[in-house]
């Protein structure tokens, strides 16, 4: 096959997520990195849920680094669970929540609506008394609306015409919403998607809903659970389906500032809140905060969602021991190989490296100074092919892109920054919520894990700097 310099480009994309579960070209460029990660992590999330407590409601909690690969695994854990007959519903936080303003009725709305929809999309058989139970939870929500705004003429009232269903609102930018009265979700999906479309980009509106719904929050949940969850696992099972799966990702990204209250969002929701956003009666996957981990309330949280958070570390490329992790840097090649050439396998691949680098060691070099980090590896390939302006990329293009990476990098640091990253170098630790805010939440130390647990090495793009020296 013959290299497309444009397609290569637009694979080495860094934001770019993985959806192995419908993508046959993804499913080619995906490599399995498990090995060399510490663990089946994906697959112990997938045995908690599959295997162990298939009938009974599991919450679990994935982080890592921001660009370490976590959406992409996940939607490989979505691809495997739908293999195992559960019906799956992924949420993506960065679609529909305000990430620097976000408390627990904004992730109940958003999960209640994304199931409503995916419920829809499947046309369950014998789904009359579904139909019911939905309208039921849309009438909830929408009587929350009239106490939100008040008494406005239509709120709270249905009118038919000709087989549609039509409720108006009577708030400014809401408006009205028709569906069919015959559509397997009823009012809520469109209902619910409207009101947390308007309100993700209306701090006043996410403020007068919030001032309705978080005294309420649990009687919410009692809702969800009663007329939506529990009668659409009935459903799904009289459908061949194991249960239901909610994976809400991206909620990892949420800003670490603090709410008007002065209280920190992310212990926030995690530690004030974690007991609630565990009490759905389905299996809920959350993406969680790092940091978190650094914390003082890390103990609050595993005792809120009785669970130790799964850790998605960077890919080895050298040991605790600093030698070269020969694995690890092997499938970091394959993972830039396989975006150039999908359809040959790994030896085929290794054959045309002189097609994409001046040489092995350069494709070499590309993967070391990553640090495994997956992001940052696109990162520095795709700026690279901008700068050389055509194939092979030379080595002198590659270290001109690291070069200008440090250079950013190094205007972060200041003295007593660099003093931590070199007793991080000798001791291969960091503890403290303070030095993870300062050294993993920055970027400049990445996290690994073997067999012995954790390491913490600094991000190799600092090396070479003479301050570390």
């Amino acid at each position: 096959m013959t290299l497309d310099l444009q397609k290569f480009y637009q694979a080495t994309l860094p934001h770019r997520t993985l959806f192995v579960e419908n993508s046959e070209e993804d499913q080619q460029y995906y490599i399995d990195f498990s090995s060399v990660r510490g663990g089946q992590i994906i697959d112990e999330l997938k045995s908690t849920i599959a295997l162990l407590s298939l009938e009974t409601p599991t919450c679990q909690l994935f982080t890592g680094h921001v660009g370490c690969g976590k959406s992409t695994e996940l939607q490989r854990l979505r691809k495997e669970l739908e293999a195992e007959k559960l019906h799956v519903v992924y949420v993506d936080s960065l679609d529909h929540l305000e990430l620097d303003d976000v408390d627990v009725s904004d992730i109940l709305l958003v999960i209640a609506r994304h199931v409503s929809e995916s419920l829809a999309q499947l046309k369950l058989e014998e789904s009359s008394d579904l139909k019911t139970t939905l309208k039921k939870v849309g009438k909830l929500l929408q009587k929350e609306i009239e106490f939100v705004e008040g008494t406005v003429p239509g709120v709270g009232k249905y009118t038919y015409d000709n087989g549609k269903v039509s409720v108006d609102f009577g708030i400014p930018g809401i408006g009205q919403v028709t569906v069919d009265s015959e559509a397997g979700v009823s009012l809520v999906a469109p209902l619910i998607g409207k009101i947390t479309a308007k309100a993700k980009d209306s701090q006043g509106l996410r403020n007068k809903l919030r001032d309705y719904l978080e005294p309420q929050t649990q009687g919410i949940i009692e809702a969800i659970n009663s007329e939506l969850l529990e009668p659409s696992q009935d459903k799904l099972e009289a459908n061949r389906k194991k249960g239901l799966v909610v994976i809400f990702d991206n909620l990892e990204k949420i800003s670490n500032t603090n709410k008007p209250a002065q209280q920190n969002q992310q212990k926030h929701l995690f530690v004030e809140r974690g007991q609630q956003l565990r009490q759905l009666n389905c299996h809920v996957i959350y993406t969680m905060p790092l940091g978190l981990r650094f914390s003082n309330d890390f103990r609050r949280i595993t005792e809120n969602f009785l669970v130790q958070p799964q850790v998605l570390p960077m890919v080895s490329v050298k040991l605790r021991n600093d030698k070269e992790c020969s694995e690890g840097m092997e499938l970091l090649q394959q993972m830039v190989l396989a975006r150039a050439f999908p359809n040959l396998d790994e030896q085929e691949r290794l054959n045309r490296i002189t097609e994409i680098f001046d040489s092995p060691e350069t494709l070499k070099r590309l993967c070391q100074i990553s640090g495994g980090h997956v992001r940052t590896l696109l990162r520095l390939l795709n700026d690279s092919l901008k700068k050389q302006i055509g194939l092979p990329i030379s080595r002198d293009s590659l270290e001109a892109v690291i070069q200008k990476y440090r250079n950013n990098t190094v205007l972060c640091i200041d003295d007593q920054e660099w003093k931590l990253l070199r007793k991080v170098t000798q001791t291969k630790k960091v503890a403290g919520s303070e030095a993870y805010n300062i050294l993993v939440g920055g970027g400049f130390v990445y996290e690994y894990h073997d067999q012995e647990g954790p390491w913490f090495d600094i991000n190799p793009i600092l090396a070479d700097a003479k301050e570390l020296q």
